[in-house]
């Protein structure tokens, strides 16, 4: 077993995975994913998740955003144990501390950005001219202040990611999990995006647990775990 504690610091812990094992049945086999992995994750930390192709990172993220039961061991995300609550008492968990963004944006294409981003906060039940409001300044806040309007299919790739990121926010969540957030993007908008993460993580404390390949980013951002045969090692 392999034991990461949090980075030095009296910050409460937002996720607490605790020998965590996944495997799958393939037939007659049993397919053993990882295995007695445990991870801490404080408020405002910044943890990358690096690997090959196959090791198991997004489906680590999964498990670690409740998307995913572990077969064995135990997730707490805010002091909460994941597995202690139903289907439905986990994606209203989800919508009130966690955000979540893929490589591929997975926006809503008939809707304009700023509707986009009001998504979470409508479904979690505020009214649409609070969720509006949010959005707007969060939009602002990622340089997007003039494209509200437009829609997915008229905006840039990166633009196109930091909505997801906006989206990912608007809600105020504890932790923001990212899989492969820049791989999709050019080395140029890459950049911005990590800049953004940068600064959005300083302003706000915020948690981001990210899954990338790009070595550069992952070292400049924080802490970097590498998943490896099974098992989570902390990079020197």
């Amino acid at each position: 077993m392999s034991k990461e504690s949090s980075a030095m610091t009296d910050a409460p812990l937002v996720i607490d995975c605790r020998q965590v094992t996944r495997t799958y049945n393939e037939g007659p086999e049993k397919l053993t994913i990882f295995a007695d992995i445990s991870l801490e994750v404080a408020a405002g930390e910044t943890v990358a998740i690096v690997g090959s192709s196959g090791a198991g990172k997004t489906t680590l993220l999964n498990l670690l955003g409740g998307l995913d039961r572990p077969s064995s061991g135990q997730i707490s995300i805010c002091g909460q144990d994941m597995s202690r609550l139903s289907e439905a008492a986990r994606a209203r968990f989800r919508n009130r501390h966690l955000g979540f963004v893929y490589q591929f944006h997975h926006l809503l294409p008939e809707f304009p950005a700023l509707e986009n981003v009001m998504m979470p906060c409508v479904l979690g039940g505020m009214s649409v001219v609070q969720a509006r409001e949010k959005a707007r300044t969060l939009l602002g806040q990622v340089g997007l202040a003039e494209r509200l309007s437009h829609k997915p299919g008229e905006l840039s790739g990166g633009e196109r990611q930091r909505v997801a990121i906006a989206r990912a926010l608007v809600n105020e969540p504890d932790c923001v999990l990212m899989d492969e957030p820049t791989g999709n993007l050019d080395e140029h908008t890459g950049e911005g995006v990590q800049a953004l993460i940068e600064s959005l993580r300083d302003q706000l404390g915020i948690a981001f647990v990210m899954v990338t390949h790009d070595m550069r980013m992952a070292r400049s951002l924080g802490r970097v775990l590498r998943l490896e045969q099974g098992r989570l090692i902390q990079e020197i």
